[in-house]
């Protein structure tokens, strides 16, 4: 039995300003200090006695959210590159605005990249999946994760044992503050219980 819980990172200042998110190091807005706080109090009801190993990007919008939470649960992040948002090269530190009149490559597909020096989903994919290989074969059984928008719809697709290919017709994206809840069985049968739950900011 594994028990893996996801956290999409609370409200980020680039929520706010108009700007690229990314790679750019933004901050949590006040209000997403205030919701990633929430989101860690809700959660000590939630997990009850069980014991999490807690895992963050490594930006530090991800990593205050992981932070918040792990304060309620007494889990320091363990901070992962891997799990940071997609790259998208040049756009970054960029007004989206900016993005929308330079783009270079629409997204057509997972091999798209929109700017040549940042990353197509296809790179973004490859380069989470060794850390999603990592979780699903440890011995660990109650984990959390607290990353972006993008990186977590394809570790949704991950965890249904979709190929990466599938995103170029569908895509599982959640909401900032939203926590998704997933088990595997001890058969290995893998459940997705609740996607995107946005009830623990409240």
């Amino acid at each position: 039995m594994k028990h893996i819980i996801t956290i999409q990172h609370t409200q980020s200042v680039h929520h706010t300003n108009g700007m690229v998110g990314s790679w750019t190091d933004w901050d949590l807005s006040e209000l997403g200090r205030q919701q990633a706080d929430n989101i860690g109090r809700n959660l000590v009801d939630y997990v009850g006695e069980a014991k999490f190993v807690l895992y963050s990007s490594d930006l530090q919008r991800a990593a205050q959210t992981a932070e918040a939470v792990g304060k309620h649960l007494g889990l320091t992040p363990i901070l992962r590159p891997e799990l940071r948002e997609g790259n998208l090269g040049k756009a970054c530190g960029k007004s989206v605005q900016w993005l929308r009149e330079n783009l270079e490559q629409p997204e057509k597909t997972v091999d798209d990249r929109l700017f040549s020096d940042g990353e197509s989903r296809r790179d973004a994919w490859n380069r989470l999946l060794p850390f999603f290989t990592e979780i699903m074969e440890n011995e660990e059984e109650n984990i959390l994760i607290v990353s972006h928008g993008d990186l977590l719809s394809l570790f949704n697709a991950m965890f249904l044992g979709l190929q990466v290919e599938s995103m170029n017709t569908c895509q599982l994206s959640g909401l900032a503050g939203g926590v998704s809840r997933m088990f595997v069985d001890d058969n290995g049968k893998r459940f997705i219980k609740r996607l995107s739950d946005l009830s623990f900011v409240l």
